[in-house]
């Protein structure tokens, strides 16, 4: 990049070599150390006390000056009180609590799958209308290689074990065997 006679920076063609694509600082995971506190889902309650407090205002000003004002203030107003009212609902009922972390999930995943685990992945997903919070825990067994692998579902809010699958190692891993 060069500068012009004033100053500014002049912004020319860049070459593939110059463009640089990175995370921000704070989504940066390489750089941390410690344990990942995941969010808990009951965060998506806050939403719903907005849209509640909106629908609130929205019912107030349609029966202050549904006569004054029918332009402005009409049917319309009432009626996206109440659709806003009923997202807030859903938004509220679908911010389960999430009682068991991955860590939780995993030994929960360890005591279904039946034999010991060595490496392992939890990933947060949502199941059903009311988005409930399920643990995807994928097991490999402790063999070196692992000879058997599972997936198992974990609710989130209760711990119960929703589905789950074990199988033979199906992956040749005698490539990367010391």
């Amino acid at each position: 990049m060069s500068e012009s006679n004033d100053g500014t920076p002049e912004t020319g063609a860049l070459s593939d070599a110059e463009i640089r694509d990175a995370l921000p600082t704070d989504l940066d995971a390489a750089g941390y150390v410690g344990p990942y506190l995941f969010p808990n889902n009951n965060r998506r309650r806050i939403p719903a006390y907005l849209y509640w407090a909106i629908s609130a205002v929205c019912i107030l000003l349609w029966i202050m000056r549904r006569d004054h004002d029918p332009v402005l203030i009409n049917t319309g107003v009432f009626i996206a009180a109440i659709a806003l009212a009923l997202i807030g609902l859903y938004s509220f009922i679908a911010g389960w609590n999430l009682n068991f972390d991955e860590s939780d999930a995993l030994v929960e995943a360890t005591r279904q799958v039946g034999f010991p685990v060595g490496h392992a992945s939890a990933q947060m997903g949502w199941r059903g209308l009311l988005s409930r919070p399920t643990w995807r825990v994928l097991v490999y067994s402790a063999d070196d290689p692992p000879e058997k692998r599972g997936l198992v579902l974990v609710d989130g809010v209760d711990g119960s074990i929703v589905e789950w699958f074990v199988e033979d190692n199906p992956e040749d891993w005698t490539a990367l065997s010391s």
